[in-house]
C-alpha cells in the first residue's frame, strides 16, 4: 500500500502500480484483498486460541466491537488529517472497511460452524451479484455496472453524499454495498485458518491450498464473463479471483517458511507485519504532511535530476517503503507493538 499510495508524480506511474481504471485488475488491486484475506486467517488463530483457553463469546464479541471501533476511528482520523472539515470528511475508507469486515467475520466465526461459514461466504457473493444484477436503481435500470448508475453508487450517493472519496464525489471504492463481498474475502481467510489449524499434514495442507486457490481463480475468471472483475465495485468475480490468488501465494510461503524452514528471507516482512496498522497510519500522515509543508514538488524535482519521470516517481514511493521500514524496525526493536 505504501508503494502504490505514494508516487512522486501521479502523471508518471508504471501501470502495475495503478489501480485498474474500472473493469479488470492490476498488481495494485491485489493488495487490499490480500490484507483482508490474511486478517481472516489470523482471526481464526487468535479467537480459537482464546476460546480454547476458556474465554466465552460475550467478552470476545465486546473485544471485537472495541477493536473494530478503534480501527474505524483511526480511518476517520486519517481521512480528516490535518484539517478535519467534518461537513465533508470522507466516512468510508480502507481502515473503515477493515473494521467492518473484521467485526462481521469475528461474530460469524464465534457463533457458527465452519460449514455455515462456507455457506455465508458463498451466500454473500451470490446476494451481492443478485442485487447488482437485478435490483433497478430508481429512475434507472437494473444490471448497470458503469461508474455511474449502478446500485452501489446509488446507495453511496444517497446515504453518504458529501462524505465520499474526493476524487469521485458520487461513489466510493470502499462504499456501503460493496462491503458485503469484502466480508466474504475475509471469510475465505477464516476458512483457510480452519484448514491450517486442522490435523492434516503439511503436504496435504499445501496441496489443497493450491488446488482450492486455483479453483477459486477459475471461478472468478469464469464469472468475469457476466459479472466483470472490478476492484472498485468489489464484484463477486473479483472476490473469488483474489481469494484464490491469496491462497496460492500463502501456500507457497507456508511451504517455504513453515515446512522447509526457510525463514531468514522473510525477516523484513515479519518486521513490517509486527505493526501493520501503525505503519499504514504513519505513512498516511507523512504523505499528508509532505503536501501540507509543500515538500513534494522540490523532492520530485530533485529525483527527476537523477532518473526518468516514471523512475523518479517510483523512487519517491520506494523511499516511503524504506522510511516506514526503519520506523517498523525501530518499533520492533523496542518491543513496541500497537494492539487495537
Amino acid at each position: 500500500m505504501m508503494l502504490v499510495n505514494n508516487a512522486g508524480n501521479w502523471k508518471h506511474v508504471y501501470a502495475p502500480l495503478r489501480h485498474a481504471e474500472w473493469h479488470g485488475w492490476t498488481f495494485t488491486d491485489t493488495v487490499f484483498p490480500f490484507f483482508l484475506w490474511i486478517s481472516g486467517a489470523a482471526l481464526t488463530f487468535s479467537l480459537a486460541k482464546r476460546r480454547e483457553s476458556g474465554a466465552t463469546r460475550g467478552p470476545l464479541v465486546r473485544h471485537a466491537v472495541r477493536r473494530a471501533a478503534v480501527i474505524f476511528l483511526l480511518g476517520l482520523m486519517l481521512n480528516g488529517f490535518p484539517f478535519y472539515e467534518l461537513r465533508t470528511i470522507r466516512i468510508p475508507g480502507v481502515l473503515q472497511r477493515i473494521a467492518v469486515c473484521y467485526l462481521a467475520s469475528a461474530v460469524i466465526f464465534l457463533f457458527t460452524s465452519w460449514r455455515t461459514q462456507v455457506g455465508l461466504t458463498s451466500g454473500l457473493l451470490i446476494v451481492y451479484w443478485a442485487l447488482m444484477s437485478f435490483v433497478p436503481v430508481p429512475g434507472g435500470m437494473a444490471g448497470v455496472l458503469d461508474k455511474e448508475g449502478n446500485l452501489a453508487q446509488y446507495l453511496d450517493q444517497r446515504l453518504l453524499s458529501g462524505h465520499l472519496y474526493a476524487v469521485t464525489k458520487t461513489w466510493d471504492p470502499e462504499g456501503i454495498l460493496s462491503t458485503l463481498p469484502a466480508i466474504s474475502t475475509m471469510l475465505f481467510g477464516v476458512l483457510t485458518g480452519h484448514w491450517i489449524r486442522s490435523a492434516s499434514g503439511p503436504m496435504e495442507k499445501t496441496v489443497w491450498l493450491f488446488v482450492g486457490g486455483n479453483f477459486l481463480m477459475f471461478l472468478g475468471v469464469w464469472w468475469d464473463n457476466s459479472f466483470p472483475i472490478n476492484k472498485n465495485l468489489w464484484t463477486s468475480s473479483y472476490a473469488l479471483l483474489m481469494a484464490g490468488m491469496a491462497a496460492v501465494v500463502f501456500a507457497s510461503i507456508y511451504w517455504f517458511v513453515d515446512v522447509l524452514g526457510w525463514k531468514k528471507w522473510a525477516r523484513p516482512l515479519v518486521i513490517y507485519g509486527s505493526n501493520p496498522i501503525a505503519v499504514y497510519v504513519l505513512a498516511g500522515i507523512f504523505a499528508r504532511l509532505e503536501g501540507f509543508w509543500k515538500l513534494r514538488d522540490p523532492i520530485d524535482r530533485a529525483l527527476n535530476e537523477i532518473a526518468s519521470p516514471k523512475n523518479a516517481s517510483l523512487l519517491h514511493a520506494v523511499g516511503y517503503v524504506l522510511l516506514m521500514y526503519v520506523v517498523a524496525w525501530g518499533l520492533a526493536r523496542k518491543g513496541w507493538f500497537l494492539r487495537v
